[in-house]
């Protein structure tokens, strides 16, 4: 019998430990992977907050962020660009009491693409939608009815290798979207793709990551395609 006992235990003992090494790590606001953005979320908090109603805010990562021809691209609709380096929806999450809720909009686009890119802090698909979960909930606390937008990730060279778990996630996220009110899903991965279904080189920089400006031409038409099609009141040029 206490043999039996010793076994039940260290079985449970294993379990436990398989159950805690397979559970992907929780960043809470004071973790190193969200504090390092502390400097850059700081400067973002320096711009002006915007008081436009009609304007869209666009967020995120560094595609935003690298996009000096985004005012001009996304025209008719008036833009405010609030967003940093790598983000995560990890990181983000923690912030955006501070980049989003200030200013008011009467959309808000967001773009994160660095959940899983193929290194040791990929989180699985189902803890991306379980964050951008976590994100619209912060959002809608202030921006209750505003139009929340989400463009889906980018399939690019860089980070093909690890497409079939992003297309994952993209999914999920989507499903999420078509079931929420006021919560739209961008699609943009077959405007990326060449005749073989793979990431079209011509469309990216060099670092085969982020969009070049033919890149960021397409990207803004998809985007605008939507906003057309759910929030068009909101052009400034008919």
């Amino acid at each position: 019998m206490r043999n039996f006992r010793i076994q039940r235990i260290i079985i449970l003992v294993f379990s436990l430990l398989f159950l805690f090494s397979c559970t992907p790590k929780l960043w809470y606001a004071g973790s190193p992977e969200v504090t390092k953005w502390e400097i850059e979320v700081a400067a973002l908090e320096q711009l002006h907050v915007s008081e436009i109603e009609q304007a869209v805010l666009m967020t995120g990562s560094s595609s935003i962020r690298l996009w000096d021809s985004i005012s001009r691209d996304m025209l008719p609709y008036q833009v405010i660009s609030r967003a940093y380096g790598g983000s995560r929806l990890g990181d983000f999450r923690h912030y955006v009491h501070r980049i989003v809720t200030p200013n008011k909009a009467g959309a808000i686009v967001i773009f994160l693409a660095n959940d899983i890119t193929g290194d040791y802090r990929d989180i699985s698909p189902r803890t991306v939608l379980k964050y951008f979960k976590s994100t619209i909930r912060s959002i809608r606390e202030v921006h209750q009815a505003t139009p929340i937008f989400w463009i889906e990730v980018t399939p690019t060279p860089a980070r093909w290798h690890v497409w079939p778990e992003i297309s994952r996630a993209s999914e999920l996220i989507e499903d999420y979207c078509n079931s929420t009110e006021n919560l739209y899903f961008i699609k943009t991965r077959e405007y990326f793709l060449n005749g073989n279904k793979e990431p079209d080189i011509r469309l990216f920089a060099d670092d085969k990551l982020h969009l070049n400006e033919e890149g960021y031409r397409i990207w803004s038409r998809c985007i605008k395609q939507d906003l057309d099609k759910h929030t068009g009141y909101l052009r400034i040029m008919q």
